[in-house]
């Protein structure tokens, strides 16, 4: 059988998710082949409908939502987790308003709620994440939005919060907060997408069950190496909602999802938005 290959993000709650299936440690319904990138590589991926599944942004979901459904396994979401607004030194509202910023990406979740606080209109900058909080402590911009490690490590680099996003969220909507899914495209037999739903499901229940069975290759694709910021990392970002988004994640999604394309002139497609 032609393998199908899957997009995955190089941070420590994506690769502790996809170690055991990768590694054949549990059955997958077909070979897998693995592309691994930047979140907002794979969201322009997604866009080309270049992978036939692919980890993305829930802030592209609203452009690719006719192409691809989304799995119930292997998500980013819960309470507590979103992406941190930083800077240099405290900023007011009318600082805040017109600040540079430095984003992770056009089509990332942090971007889209950055938006929806319409707290920041000032021009903003795209650049792989790994490279906002540099970005804001040369001076390159006023303040940038941090995602995955980040928010373990800024008051390290000596730099400030001015909004947790994710608190802001939860506040405003009272759900927990969808940052990432993984997606297969409405082309793939509905058979194998359900099966590589549940095959997802399986290598995160190994990864709980042998939680040193991944560490090494874990570590070797960690931005940041610090074996107590990749356990804080993994705590944050896998939740019980990576093993299902059950009624909750999904109402939640779909409430960001509807936001965003509401914003954009576009609605929900006829066939949902999940697998």
């Amino acid at each position: 059988m032609e393998s199908m290959t899957l997009g995955i993000s190089s941070c420590p709650n994506d690769t502790y998710i996809f170690h055991a299936l990768f590694a054949g440690l549990v059955p997958s319904p077909v070979p897998l082949a693995m592309h691994m990138a930047d979140v907002e590589e794979l969201n322009h991926l997604a866009l080309a409908r270049a992978l036939p599944m692919s980890k993305v942004s829930l802030g592209v979901v609203p452009e690719i939502m006719d192409e691809y459904a989304l799995f119930s396994s292997g998500a980013a979401l819960g309470w507590g987790c979103g992406p941190l607004v930083v800077a240099r030194t405290p900023l007011d509202a009318q600082a805040r308003a017109q600040a540079r910023i430095a984003t992770p990406g056009e089509h990332t979740t942090a971007n889209l709620l950055l938006t929806l606080t319409g707290q920041f209109q000032g021009r903003r900058e795209a650049m792989l994440f790994s490279d906002v909080m540099p970005a804001v402590k040369a001076g390159r911009a006023d303040a940038g939005v941090i995602i995955h490690e980040g928010r373990f490590t800024f008051e390290k680099e000596g730099l400030v919060k001015l909004l947790d996003l994710g608190q802001w969220w939860e506040e405003a909507y009272h759900a927990p907060l969808p940052l990432g899914v993984i997606v297969v495209r409405r082309d793939v037999a509905v058979g194998i997408a359900l099966a590589m739903q549940e095959a997802i499901a399986q290598s995160l229940r190994y990864a709980h069950a042998h939680p040193e069975a991944g560490r090494s290759f874990i570590q070797s694709h960690a931005q940041e190496l610090a074996p107590s910021v990749i356990d804080a990392h993994i705590a944050t970002f896998v939740t019980d909602f990576s093993m299902d988004l059950g009624e909750q994640g999904k109402n939640a999604i779909t409430m960001l999802v509807q936001k965003a394309a509401q914003a954009q002139g576009r609605q929900l497609p006829a066939a949902g938005l999940f697998v």
